[in-house]
């Protein structure tokens, strides 16, 4: 397992992403760079250029969608205003073409023909996206393409990355960033496991949720980018985000203990108020797959601490029956229930070891993380989709990261499991990659996105095509620094003010110190402006309410880190790891709040 970098290799790190991209050596006709990188090109004598002039061309509604969508991004990524029109291409055009009949390119492939003119088509509306992020990503390295054809399809349908928001906050520009940048390395699938603000459970609202109309602005941009946004509820365990003010859904163990992880799977009320949050999250929400978890129900306990299960299990199965039964019972229900609004059921696989006699529905996607007694060849045996989630893919804040390097060396691909690797790649649908906050202060949002990057193109590579174009990992890290960020991708490391002495209003003074992560600490003759009070969560102070203290100054101290967000009339402080704004009470002392629940004051710097 690699070790955590230390502070300095971050700042090391963060420079070496942030800086411009250097080119990537190209031998002479071989493919231009991408990443994933092009598995078939054809060379052609001569060079698309690109020039003030060029004019998108496409016909049809979809041909048009996939056009604004690129003329928005060309504009993003500096390449001036490009016109959508419907006429005759020309010299230096861009055509953009969605032809049914190419049924070979399948669902999300595309061919590329640079020459004088450049030409994108699809079978469908997604593969023709896909090719104009192959332009971008040329364009990034150069207005000269050289001319050639590229015929580009994925070797797996689902190309993913997971993200747990699903006790702490992930801001809302990061989690755009991400879909950014899923779309610009032809990753597909984003599932989230968050809360969303609700409305018939107005108990269940602890932070850190997000609003519907964040969720809905989220979901838009990943229509946009065809990235498709699964949401994921965990249950029956790791549920206490949604039930630990509601004691009468908690199971309770044989010494009368109720359980605040765990949901009654035994009680009808459990199902129906899981269920009416599914129909809440469909208000939002645009996928057509949900994912329930289903894994680490007993986490450090046993089902023998509580026999109601397993009596629950032989009443509705028989004497034969095993309390795993009850719990696969629950996993029918909601696969039953998802199935029917038209919706498909994703769980984890850790929750299968093989003690039930009830199979899991036919239809249920499997994501396997763990090694346990039921093998991925197994799952698939018996009929089931699989996806490989594997530990080794994680990346969780203060702790286990994914080593990149050594499975890029290993020439990973997703027949690679956890306790076994596959001859075919029959049955597994890809692999995703998944961010965990086991310590939610353990790193900032942005030291995050440091590791997440190349973890990121590496899965986009081996999901996509061959994973191991180039000879070391060295040159793949260069082909992605080559290609760079998505157009409109944020650089959320800017702090909007330079460092010195300030007054924040009537409130305080303060020394104000960019960190090397990208935000700035308050310090005064007190300490370290810093949130360190209330319940924690997941080792991060989340209450609303908690005042801000002046602590002992730590340069490792990430709840002393601090986002300045310039509003009208002055800036909002947003500490790093509570996402939560600061206000100021009636009686003068400054607390946190959601933005929602509390207008965040402005403070004035002078």
């Amino acid at each position: 397992m690699r070790k955590r970098l230390r502070f300095a290799a971050v700042v090391a790190l963060l420079t070496l992403l942030l800086a411009p991209a250097p080119a990537l050596a190209r031998p002479d006709q071989g493919p231009p760079v991408t990443v994933p990188a092009l598995t078939q090109w054809t060379p052609e004598s001569g060079a698309y250029v690109y020039r003030p002039g060029a004019r998108l061309v496409a016909d049809d509604p979809a041909e048009r969608r996939v056009a604004d969508t690129l003329a928005g991004d060309l504009r993003a990524a500096g390449h001036g205003s490009v016109p959508v029109v419907r006429d005759g291409a020309r010299s230096g055009d861009i055509v953009v073409e969605v032809e049914p009949s190419r049924s070979s390119l399948g669902a999300e492939g595309y061919e590329l023909h640079a020459g004088t003119r450049l030409s994108i088509t699809g079978a469908t509306e997604t593969g023709a996206f896909y090719g104009t992020r192959t332009l971008l990503q040329l364009l990034a390295q150069g207005d000269r393409i050289p001319a050639g054809r590229t015929v580009d399809v994925p070797r797996y349908k689902e190309r993913g990355v997971g993200v747990c928001a699903c006790y702490i906050h992930v801001s809302l520009p990061w989690l755009e960033n991400l879909v950014r940048e899923m779309a610009y390395n032809k990753l597909n699938q984003l599932l989230v496991e968050l809360k969303v603000k609700s409305d018939a459970h107005p108990e269940a609202n602890t932070w850190g949720y997000y609003t519907k109309d964040e969720i809905r602005q989220l979901v838009a941009l990943g229509d946009k980018y065809h990235v498709e946004i699964i949401p994921e509820i965990n249950s029956p365990g790791h549920i206490d985000p949604w039930i630990e003010n509601r004691p009468d859904l908690q199971l309770t163990d044989s010494d009368g203990n109720k359980q605040p992880s765990r949901l009654d799977i035994t009680q009808q009320a459990a199902f129906d108020y899981y269920t009416s949050l599914m129909d809440e999250y469909a208000q939002v929400f645009t996928a057509k797959s949900w994912h329930m978890g289903a894994d680490e129900y007993m986490l450090g306990s046993d089902f023998a601490k509580y026999p109601q299960i397993l009596e629950y299990a032989r009443e509705k199965y028989g004497s034969g029956a095993t309390p795993q039964d009850a719990f696969v019972d629950f996993v029918n229900r909601v696969h039953d229930y998802a199935a029917s609004k038209g919706v498909k059921l994703r769980i984890w696989n850790d929750g299968l070891t093989g003690a039930n006699t009830v199979p899991v529905k036919a239809g249920t996607t499997v994501e396997h993380w763990l090694n346990v007694a039921v093998k991925p060849s197994q799952l698939i045996a018996q009929g089931y989709s699989v996806m490989n989630s594997s530990y080794s893919l994680y990346l969780i804040r203060g702790g286990f990261h994914s080593d990149t390097e050594s499975l890029y060396d290993q020439r990973w691909d997703p027949r690679s499991f956890e306790g076994e690797k596959l001859a075919s790649a029959r049955g597994v649908t890809g692999a995703k990659i998944s961010l965990w906050p086991d310590n939610g202060r353990g790193e900032t949002e942005n030291e995050v996105a440091v590791r997440l990057w190349p973890a990121l193109r590496h899965v986009a590579q081996a999901t996509w095509g061959d994973p191991h174009p180039d000879a070391t990992y060295a040159e793949f890290v260069a082909r992605g620094a080559a290609v760079g960020h998505a157009p409109g991708w944020r650089d959320l490391t800017r702090v909007p003010v330079a460092d010195g002495t300030y007054t924040f209003g009537r409130s305080f003074t303060a020394s104000v110190q960019r960190t090397a992560d990208g935000y700035v600490t308050l310090r005064s003759a007190a300490g370290c402006l810093a949130i360190s009070g209330g319940k924690l969560t997941l080792n991060v102070p989340l209450q609303p309410g908690v005042e801000a203290t002046w602590d002992t100054c730590d340069t490792s101290g990430t709840l002393q880190r601090w986002e300045l967000e310039p509003v009208a009339g002055g800036y909002r402080l947003v500490n790093a790891i509570t996402q939560m704004a600061l206000t100021v009470t009636d009686d003068g002392r400054i607390v946190q709040y959601p933005a929602d629940q509390r207008t965040p004051a402005v403070w004035h710097l002078s």
